[in-house]
């Protein structure tokens, strides 16, 4: 899967758990540039990524993610794991 085809997958999840049909997500996106995202809106987006690409996060990769290119990293890390 490419990188821009999961960035849209987590776009449409995000725009969902965000309730924001007009949220538009870049690699370079972080919590801070939207203003529904908060710690609780977070830990969904990551259980629902987790449950669309039938992964699961470690929780450095949860933590210490910076923007959600570094969260593709790690989709795109647990796919060739699989």
């Amino acid at each position: 899967m490419e990188r821009n085809e999961i960035l849209k997958k987590i776009t449409e999840i995000a725009r969902d758990i965000f309730d924001n049909d007009e949220v538009e997500l870049t690699e370079a996106t972080t919590a801070a540039d939207v203003e529904e995202w908060d710690s609780l809106s977070h830990l969904s987006l990551v259980s629902d990524v987790e449950d669309e690409f039938g992964i699961t996060f470690t929780l450095a990769e949860v933590s210490g993610s910076k923007n959600v290119g570094e969260l593709v990293d790690a989709i795109i890390k647990h796919m060739g794991e699989k």
